[in-house]
């Protein structure tokens, strides 16, 4: 099972993810966030609730009550940190 184990905040929208698969990742959110119109999601909109989250039961986890599978959030990633090309 994919959890996450690291979250740093890195710039806009986009949060650096280390994953127990020993993967990490810079996962941007903003299409989510801007494209997903329920309140809970759409607060994430100001960058100081964004920036406002932690580790919680192996995910990410905002202030507010929301968090997002952790293979979701590897869905999310544009690039990944730690691969070869």
């Amino acid at each position: 099972m994919l959890h996450v184990e690291s979250a740093k905040y890195q710039s806009e929208y986009k949060i650096i993810v280390t994953f127990n698969d020993g993967s990490s990742h810079l996962v941007d959110f903003e299409k989510t966030i801007f494209g997903d119109s329920r309140a809970i999601v759409s607060a994430l909109r100001d960058l100081n609730v964004f920036k406002d989250f932690s580790i919680k039961n192996h995910t990410i986890s905002w202030a507010n009550g929301l968090d997002f599978a952790p293979e979701f959030i590897k869905d999310c990633s544009i690039k990944a940190l730690n691969e070869t090309v």
